[in-house]
């Protein structure tokens, strides 16, 4: 049977047959199953704001399926996209542990399946698990981990057309020949690329029509061929 937007109905997470091998996903059966008396699973439809920066944690948000994009605004309503989170991510952890507000906002690209666990619940079963205190601890550790590399690699002291090329090897697998075509799936829409890298629209379009004339990358339908990958690195530097 299924549920709304044809999403499997899930009975528990223990049971699930959306897990994937995330932070929350990965957890021991007998912890999982322990959820279950303080979440809710709520399926939601696209383009959904699941909180704004500001809001305070209502408890963690876990990702069962679909996207959900998290972004921050400027006062000048700036928008920098942070990251898409996939199936298994954990949104807002590092707020609820805090205890203070969201610095981003999350919006669901399309219909997602969103496991919420009570913040209380889901405190008292950290002091008491070992095992999810670690994860926990690893799980934001990384988050600041990856917020930290892409201001490094997305904001500071590059011109768009590197930042540009870092976002599209970002996609790309590791150990490929660089001796061959690289597809990728195309990772964003033009004004997503733009708020991921902190740049204009337009400044992207230029972009990539100047990596297409430099003869360094095509795009077939919803791929993205990246012709030369050393010499895209070396754009990337």
């Amino acid at each position: 049977m299924k549920a709304q937007y044809s999403f499997p109905i899930i009975e528990n997470c223990a049971s699930c047959q959306l897990r994937k091998q995330g932070w929350f996903c990965a957890l021991s059966s007998d912890l999982l199953r322990s959820f279950s008396t303080f979440s809710r699973l709520t399926t939601y439809p696209g383009e959904k704001i699941l909180f704004r920066a500001g809001d305070m944690p209502r408890g963690g948000i876990i990702l069962c399926s679909g996207k959900v994009k998290l972004s921050t605004t400027s006062k000048e309503g700036k928008v920098l996209l942070l990251k898409v989170a996939i199936p298994g991510d954990v949104i807002g952890l590092s707020a609820v542990l805090s205890g203070e507000p969201y610095e981003i906002t999350a919006e669901t690209v399309g219909p997602c399946v969103i496991n919420v666990v009570e913040k209380d619940g889901l405190l008292r079963l950290m002091e008491r698990s070992g095992e999810l205190g670690l994860r926990s601890a690893l799980a934001v550790s990384r988050e600041f981990q990856r917020a930290y590399r892409d201001i490094h690699d997305f904001v500071l002291s590059r011109s768009c057309l590197g930042k540009l090329a870092r976002l599209l090897l970002s996609r790309v697998r590791c150990g490929i020949d660089s001796a061959h075509e690289v597809r990728i799936q195309a990772p964003f829409t033009h004004q997503e690329m733009a708020h991921r890298i902190g740049v204009s629209r337009e400044s992207v379009t230029r972009s990539l029509s100047e990596l297409r004339r430099k003869d360094l990358i095509k795009r077939e339908g919803s791929t993205w061929i990246i012709k030369n990958l050393t010499a895209l690195e070396a754009m990337a530097v």
